[in-house]
C-alpha cells in the first residue's frame, strides 16, 4: 500500500532536505516528447471489503509532454503541453465476460464521440519551479472532461524539497506536506483543509450523523531532473456514527510511468506566455486547476407524479409500522428534492385524507424552498378544520435534519398572522424555539430571524398573563434552551402555580450542566426543602433531580437524604429509590452520595427501610461499540394509590453525543375524591386532570390532555373505550447526509446516507372504581430504515454501493396499581416484543446504453424479545398482582 509506504517515509527518513541535486524544480528537454502511460481507478465498496469484490472502473491512457517554451530569463519558467491519446476504459479487477459491462465496447461507443474528442485535446501547463502556475485549455468542454484533465494536470504539481505548502490543485487549495529523499519525493495532502465549492448538508445531531476519514499520498520518482513515474492514492472512509458497520471507502488511484522519449517538435521563442499561448492555439484561454462543478441529470428516472403513485399505498395509515414505508418515504424525499413548487403542489391537491398526513411528512421533510413555498401556500392556516395537516407540517418542521433561517422566518410569520386553531398557535411557537435550538447549535445565534425568534418568545413569556400563553412560551423555552431564559424559569419554578411550576422545572433540567449555577442550585434547593411554601410532589422530585444531576456538593446531598423520613408516604419512597438507582448505574452523583452515606446519622435502618411503591430505575437498552442506550422509569404515587406520574425516557449517546431519543410523562392529579381517600400536603385543591407530554428526538412536542375538570372525568369514565390516544403517528428523517466529494482524479464522488423513522407513540390510563385499579400504558412502535448510497458518476460510467439496514420494532410500557388497600400493589413491564433485522449491500456498474452489472448480498434475523428488568421488588410486585387477578377471573362475583 502508498499509505505504508508514506508513513515509513515520514516516520523513519533521515535523507537531506532535498532531491539530490535539485534545489530549484524538475525540467523537461528541449525537442523531446515524453511518452507515459497513465491511468485513474476508483473503487467503491465497504471498509472490510475485498478489493476484487468492490465496484468501480478504470481509465487509462497514453499521455505525450512536450517543452512549448523556456523563459529565456529563468529555465525552472516553463510552458508543457499534455496530450491524452488513446483512451480504454475497462474494470479493475478481470471479471467473467458475463459480469463485464465493457465487454466488446469501445471507448468511442462508451465515452461519446463527442467527449471523446474534447478529451484528447491537449492541455498546456505553465511550469514554475514544479507548481502549475497556470492551466491553459478550451472553453466549453465538457464540466467531466475537464476535471479529468485537471487530475492529471494536478500529478505536476510537485517541490523538491522538504516542507510545508499551501498548493492549488484540483482538490482546491489544500495543506501539503513534502518529503524529499534522493530521487523521490512523497506528498502527503491533507483533504479536511482544501478550500473547495462545497454543496450538500450533515445531519443536525452528530450521533445520527456520517464520519468521515480521509488519507492521500503521491510518491514521484525522478530522473534526470524530470518526472519518471507518479503514483497517488486517496481514502475516503465513512460510517454511521451509531452504527459504524454500516460504511463505505471510496478508494481513488492515480498512475503516470514514463515509458520512452522520442524526437518531439521544437520550441516556440518568445518572452511573455501570453503571446507564445496566442501563437500555439488562439483558442486557449487560462481556466482554473480547481475542479469546476457537474451538473447531474437523472436519466429514465420517474416523474414525482409517478414515483408518488407507485408508493402510496406503501403510506396507507395501517402500513406505517413497515420498513417499507419508511423506505418509500426516504426514497421519495430524494425525488422530491428535485420538484418544482407547482409539481409539489398538484400531489398535495389531488390526494386524499388518509395518506396526505404521511405526504405532508415527506413534503416537509425534503427541506427544499420549493417544498416548503408549496407547504405554506398548500395549508390555510386561518382554516382550523385542517389542524392534523398542519401540526403534521410543524412537528415535521421541528424535526429537521438541517433547518435553515427561511423555515424559522416563515414560521413566525405565520404566528404573527391569522391562526384559527388554539392548540396549532401553540405548536407554532413550541416548534419555533425548537428550531432556534437547532440553529443556535450550528453557530447561527445571530442571524436576524434567530434573533427575532427570541425576543418573540422571551418577551412572550415576560408579558403573558393567561396561564395557558404562560405554559405556551416556556414549552417555547424548554426546546430553545435560551440561557438568557434561566431567570424567567426560576422565576416560574418557585412561584408554585402548578403546571406552570412544572414546566419550568423540567426546562431547567434540559439545560447543560455548565448552566445550573449555584442560583439555580439555590431555588431548586428551597423548591425541594419548601423554605417558603408547600410545593407538589412533582415539582419537589424534579427539583431533587436537578440538584442530584449538577455536581451536588457534600451539604445538598446530606440534606436531601436527610429529608426522606419526614416526607409524604410516597415520596419517601420514590426518593429513596432515586438515590439507590443513582449509586446503581454509577452517575456522576454516585460518590458524593457514597461520602456522605458513611454518616450514620445519614444512613440508617429506619431512613432506608421505608416502603412504598414509587419508583425509579434505569437500564441499558442496548450497549455497543459505537453507541449505547438506556431507559428510565420514573413511577410517582399519591398516598391513596393513584398515580400522579410516569416518566419514561429513552437516550442514545456515544463518547462525542447524546440525544434524547424520546420521553413520555403521564400525569395525574385530583382525583383522590373519587376513592374518597385524602390528598397529600400541598395537593388538597388540585383541580382533577390527566395528560400526556411527550419529547421526540430532542423536541418538546404540545402536551395533550384526557381531562380536566371533575365534569371531564365523568364524562370520559363513563364512555371510555380502554383504546389508547395517540400521542405521535408520523414519518421523520433522522439522518440526512449529502456531500460530493472532489477525488484528486477530477472525478467526482457522491456520499449519501438517510435515516428515516415511521413512529406511533400512543398512551393511555384506565380507571376502575368497581376493582379499585389503574392500568397505565405507553405503546412505542417504529420502523426504521438506514440507507446509503456512494457512488461516481463520471456521464459515461457510473459505479456505486447502496448499503441499508432496517428494522421493526415495538416497546411496550404497562403500570398496573391495584389500591383495594395498602400498601397497595404497584407492577410495572417493560417488554421488547420480537423484531426482524435486515441489512443488504448492493454494488453496482452501469453504462448509459442501459447494460448494468449488480451484486447484491443481504442477511435477515430475527431479534428476539425481551422483558426489560427493573428492581427485585418490582417483580415480586407483579407476582401478587398476577396472582390476584387470577383468583378473581375464577370467582362468580
Amino acid at each position: 500500500m502508498i499509505l505504508l509506504t508514506v508513513l515509513f517515509l515520514c516516520i523513519f527518513s533521515t535523507y537531506s532536505a532535498s532531491v539530490k541535486g535539485h534545489n530549484t524544480g524538475p525540467r523537461i528537454n528541449n525537442d523531446k516528447i515524453y511518452k507515459f502511460t497513465y491511468s485513474t481507478e476508483v473503487l467503491i465498496d465497504r471498509v472490510k471489503g475485498l478489493p476484487e469484490d468492490s465496484a468501480g472502473y478504470r481509465i487509462s491512457s497514453g499521455v505525450d509532454v512536450n517543452l512549448v517554451w523556456r523563459n529565456p530569463n529563468n529555465d525552472d519558467d516553463q510552458l508543457i503541453k499534455i496530450m491524452i491519446k488513446d483512451v480504454k476504459i475497462e474494470n479493475v479487477n478481470e471479471r467473467p465476460a458475463a459480469k463485464n459491462i465493457f465487454k466488446g465496447k469501445h471507448s468511442a461507443n462508451i465515452i461519446g464521440k463527442e467527449y471523446l474528442s474534447a478529451l484528447q485535446r491537449p492541455v498546456v501547463l505553465q511550469w514554475t519551479r514544479g507548481k502549475v502556475k497556470n492551466f491553459y485549455s478550451y472553453k466549453n468542454q465538457p464540466a467531466v472532461v475537464q476535471n479529468l484533465k485537471r487530475g492529471l494536470a494536478s500529478l505536476f504539481q510537485i517541490q523538491l524539497h522538504s516542507g510545508a505548502a499551501r498548493e492549488v490543485d484540483v482538490s482546491g487549495k489544500c495543506n501539503v506536506t513534502y518529503h524529499a529523499r534522493e530521487s523521490q519525493v512523497t506528498k502527503i495532502k491533507a483533504l479536511g483543509t482544501c478550500e473547495i465549492e462545497k454543496t450538500g448538508f450533515i445531519s443536525h445531531n452528530e450521533l445520527l450523523d456520517v464520519s468521515t476519514k480521509v488519507t492521500s499520498a503521491t510518491i514521484y520518482v525522478l530522473e534526470d531532473s524530470f518526472i519518471k513515474s507518479v503514483r497517488a492514492e486517496e481514502n475516503h472512509v465513512l460510517s454511521l456514527n451509531f452504527r459504524q458497520t454500516t460504511n463505505a471507502k471510496i478508494v481513488s488511484k492515480q498512475k503516470l510511468e514514463l515509458k520512452s522519449t522520442e524526437a518531439g517538435p521544437r520550441v516556440i521563442a518568445g518572452k511573455q506566455v501570453a503571446s507564445v499561448i496566442k501563437t500555439l492555439d488562439s483558442n486557449y484561454i487560462a481556466v482554473p486547476l480547481v475542479a469546476e462543478p457537474v451538473k447531474t441529470e437523472c436519466k429514465n428516472c420517474p416523474s414525482i407524479s409517478e414515483h408518488w403513485q407507485a408508493i402510496r399505498k406503501q403510506l396507507e395509515p395501517e402500513n406505517l409500522s413497515k420498513a417499507e414505508a419508511t423506505r418509500s418515504f426516504l426514497s421519495f424525499i430524494q425525488n422530491l428534492r428535485e420538484a418544482t413548487k407547482e409539481e409539489i403542489l398538484q400531489i398535495l391537491r389531488s390526494e386524499r385524507n388518509a395518506v396526505l398526513p404521511q405526504l405532508v411528512d415527506a413534503v416537509t421533510s425534503a427541506q427544499t424552498p420549493a417544498s416548503l413555498e408549496a407547504m405554506l401556500e398548500f395549508l390555510d392556516f386561518k382554516n382550523g378544520s385542517s389542524s392534523v395537516l398542519q401540526e403534521r407540517f410543524l412537528y415535521a418542521c421541528g424535526f429537521a435534519s438541517h433547518p435553515n433561517e427561511l423555515l424559522l422566518k416563515s414560521l413566525i410569520n405565520r404566528l404573527q398572522g391569522q391562526i384559527a386553531n388554539s392548540e396549532i398557535r401553540e405548536t407554532v411557537t413550541i416548534i419555533v424555539g425548537a428550531l432556534v435550538k437547532k440553529l443556535c447549535d450550528k453557530g447561527g445565534c445571530k442571524l436576524p430571524a434567530v434573533v427575532r425568534a427570541k425576543k418573540l418568545i422571551l418577551g412572550g413569556l415576560d408579558r403573558a398573563k393567561k396561564e395557558d400563553d404562560v405554559k405556551m412560551y416556556l414549552l417555547a423555552v424548554k426546546n430553545a434552551l435560551l440561557p438568557e431564559a434561566i431567570p424567567l424559569l426560576l422565576k416560574y419554578a418557585e412561584s408554585g402555580d402548578g403546571p406552570i411550576s412544572n414546566i419550568a422545572a423540567t426546562s431547567l433540567q434540559r439545560y447543560d450542566i455548565s448552566f445550573i449555577t449555584s442560583e439555580v442550585k439555590e431555588t431548586m434547593n428551597r423548591i425541594y426543602h419548601q423554605n417558603h411554601k408547600i410545593y407538589e410532589k412533582t415539582l419537589r422530585t424534579t427539583a431533587a433531580a436537578i440538584i442530584f444531576s449538577s455536581n451536588p456538593s457534600y451539604m445538598e446531598v446530606k440534606n436531601l437524604l436527610l429529608s426522606i423520613g419526614e416526607l409524604p408516604l410516597e415520596m419517601n419512597k420514590y426518593m429513596l429509590s432515586l438515590v439507590q438507582d443513582i449509586l446503581h448505574f454509577e452517575m456522576p452523583a454516585s460518590k458524593m452520595i457514597r461520602k456522605v452515606l458513611k454518616d450514620m446519622v445519614v444512613h440508617n435502618y429506619d431512613r432506608f427501610s421505608k416502603t412504598g411503591s414509587s419508583s425509579a430505575y434505569s437500564g441499558y437498552v442496548t450497549r455497543g461499540p459505537d453507541a449505547s442506550s438506556t431507559y428510565s422509569l420514573d413511577i410517582l404515587y399519591s398516598g391513596s394509590g393513584i398515580l400522579r406520574s410516569s416518566n419514561m425516557n429513552i437516550f442514545l449517546f456515544n463518547k462525542n453525543a447524546q440525544l434524547h431519543a424520546s420521553q413520555v410523562v403521564i400525569e395525574a392529579q385530583g382525583l383522590e375524591s373519587i376513592i374518597a381517600a385524602s390528598a397529600d400536603e400541598g395537593e388538597e385543591n388540585l383541580e382533577s386532570f390527566a395528560g400526556m407530554s411527550a419529547i421526540l428526538f430532542d423536541v418538546q412536542l404540545r402536551p395533550i390532555t384526557f381531562f380536566q375538570g371533575y365534569g371531564d372525568l365523568m364524562s370520559k369514565m363513563f364512555s371510555a373505550t380502554g383504546d389508547p390516544m395517540n400521542v405521535v403517528k408520523g414519518l421523520i428523517l433522522l439522518t440526512d447526509y449529502s456531500q460530493v466529494i472532489q477525488l484528486q482524479s477530477g472525478l467526482k464522488a457522491s456520499a449519501e446516507f438517510q435515516g428515516g423513522l415511521a413512529i406511533d407513540i400512543s398512551g393511555g390510563m384506565e380507571f376502575s372504581l368497581w376493582y379499585r385499579e389503574s392500568k397505565t400504558s405507553v405503546k412505542n412502535r417504529g420502523a426504521m430504515v438506514v440507507a446509503g448510497n456512494i457512488f461516481v458518476d463520471s456521464f459515461f460510467v457510473k459505479a456505486g454501493m447502496e448499503t441499508s439496514f432496517e428494522t421493526e420494532a415495538t416497546l411496550n410500557f404497562i403500570s398496573t396499581v391495584q389500591f383495594s388497600e395498602y400498601p397497595f400493589l404497584v407492577c410495572m413491564q417493560m417488554d421488547k416484543i420480537e423484531s426482524p433485522f435486515r441489512q443488504y449491500v448492493t454494488k453496482y456498474e452501469s453504462l448509459p446504453s442501459g447494460k448494468r452489472y449488480t451484486s447484491r448480498k443481504g442477511k435477515v434475523k430475527l431479534l428476539a424479545g425481551s422483558e426489560y428488568p427493573l428492581h427485585q421488588e418490582n417483580s415480586n410486585m407483579c407476582r401478587k398482582v398476577f396472582s390476584t387477578e387470577s383468583d378473581s377471573s375464577d370467582s362468580w362475583f
